[in-house]
């Protein structure tokens, strides 16, 4: 038998793909996003770009959808300098973020243990993330970008977010933990769904549907009940509004379509909108009535995939248009 030929890898200058930092690089990891999520992780969504901290602007402004915390991206195609350690540090106090991702073509060895020391801090509230981009070929191939985690909060793979105020998870936040564990872990092996990773102690979690604005979430509601749905945000009440009534007005073929009547709340007093799916159950039935629950909530998530997803983009355009007139059919 012949042996296999086998192509040379090789390393492609950052710079001959994305020429400048702001023009090129940051616009690619913002249309990539889920490619940095899917490294750490985490459902990340862009809120912004240039996001002003005093004098600075952060790179990039994102949402942890699991846990609805704040994400500073900053990013160089150079090696990482004492300048942006700076400004990290500056940003993330000044915008209360809850995780900060450098990524950088190399991470010097004395930022690595600065963000080290921050990750070890007595009460630290913020994770710091360290990541190398690289770009990869074989041969004459297409560049692949590779990112590597350089640095990362203490047992990051295996940890879990405390309840505030606690030092360890007990009782009904356990068991909140425990099923969406293992709702994300399907939802992220069996059905590419999400790239979340760490179950959270709530009685909640949101998933990224790629277009900002509209979320997928699951939750133990109040009175008894639990809840799929479609979260309409678009920071303003008035977008989530006509959001809402561009997809409503093709609410019949979008009902028939889902298979079952939808609950449509522009939710009084609040800014968000919803499109939701309800039946009774409580994290506290037996194993029998979680494991139908956790059926339930896949299946109801992957259908309101299946009958949305394709709609987001275009709503969303809509929405951006400054010369909105009055809802209109996607």
């Amino acid at each position: 038998m012949s042996p296999i030929e086998l192509g040379k890898l090789q390393r492609v200058d950052l710079r001959e793909v994305w020429r400048h930092e702001a023009f090129d690089f940051t616009p690619w990891i913002v249309d990539h996003i889920d490619v940095i999520g899917e490294v750490l992780g985490l459902d990340l969504e862009v809120v912004g770009r240039e996001q002003a901290v005093g004098d600075f602007a952060v790179d990039i402004l994102a949402r942890d959808l699991g846990r609805n915390k704040r994400v500073i991206i900053e990013n160089q195609l150079e090696e990482t300098d004492h300048s942006h350690l700076g400004q990290l540090i500056t940003y993330a106090a000044g915008l209360e973020a809850s995780v900060v991702i450098w990524v950088s073509s190399r991470i010097r060895e004395e930022h690595r243990q600065a963000l080290d020391w921050l990750n070890r801090g007595d009460g630290a509230s913020t994770e710091y993330f360290g990541l190398v981009v690289e770009l990869l070929q074989i041969d004459g191939s297409k560049p692949a970008v590779n990112l590597r985690i350089v640095v990362s909060p203490n047992n990051w793979s295996r940890r879990t977010i405390r309840t505030a105020g606690t030092n360890e998870i007990g009782g009904k936040y356990e068991l909140y933990r425990k099923f969406f564990q293992e709702l994300i872990d399907d939802l992220r092996e069996k059905h590419r769904f999400t790239n979340a990773r760490i179950g959270q102690p709530q009685n909640w979690y949101s998933f990224s549907t790629g277009t900002s604005g509209f979320q997928y979430s699951f939750s133990f509601a109040a009175g008894g009940r639990l809840r799929a749905e479609i979260y309409v945000d678009f920071g303003g009440s008035a977008q989530n509004s006509a959001a809402l009534e561009i997809l409503k007005l093709e609410r019949t073929s979008i009902e028939e379509a889902f298979h079952e009547s939808l609950e449509w709340e522009p939710l009084e007093g609040k800014r968000a909108c919803r499109i939701a799916v309800y039946r009774q159950g409580s994290i506290e039935d037996s194993s029998s009535a979680l494991e139908e629950y956790h059926r339930w909530g896949i299946d109801h998530l992957l259908r309101f995939k299946a009958v949305f997803a394709p709609k987001f983009s275009l709503v969303a355009a809509k929405i951006a248009e400054s010369a909105f007139n009055g809802p209109q059919a996607v």
